[in-house]
């Protein structure tokens, strides 16, 4: 039996780095993420193995990016939807489409979770949004 690999390491490792390029770069996401991580090596690495958890099936990720998210204020829906808008321009852009959409659901995911989440603990009385998805 054939085992087929949806994509290598350095297919995450260039998605992960393209994506925070363009976050970096944003008038508005740029500044959250800026005042926040110190060590983009560092942050750029744990976020390879995120990403290789989920689309290698690996397990060197350990973390948990729910709580991080969590402690931030002022956080608005516009905010996850502009993350999605940026990763959804760098999987458009990866020849390996295949895993880009794979990625891409993952992330939609993710971010409807996070914004359920964020709004149940800043807001708890309040009814919650979905986010518009690109």
């Amino acid at each position: 039996m054939t085992t087929t690999t949806l994509c290598t390491r350095q297919e995450i490792h260039d998605l992960v780095w393209d994506f925070y390029d363009r976050i970096r770069m944003d008038e508005v996401l740029g500044p959250i993420f800026s005042e926040r991580i110190k060590d983009w090596d560092t942050h750029l690495g744990v976020m390879e193995e995120f990403w290789s958890s989920l689309l290698l099936k690996t397990d060197g990720y350990q973390g948990n990016p729910m709580g991080k998210h969590l402690t931030l204020s002022h956080i608005q829906a516009s905010h996850f939807e502009q993350w999605l808008r940026l990763f959804k321009e760098t999987c458009e852009e990866r020849d390996n489409q295949a895993m880009a959409q794979l990625a891409l659901e993952y992330a939609q995911r993710i971010a409807r979770s996070f914004w359920f989440g964020y709004q149940f603990q800043h807001h708890p009385t309040q009814v919650s949004t979905d986010l518009q998805l690109p």
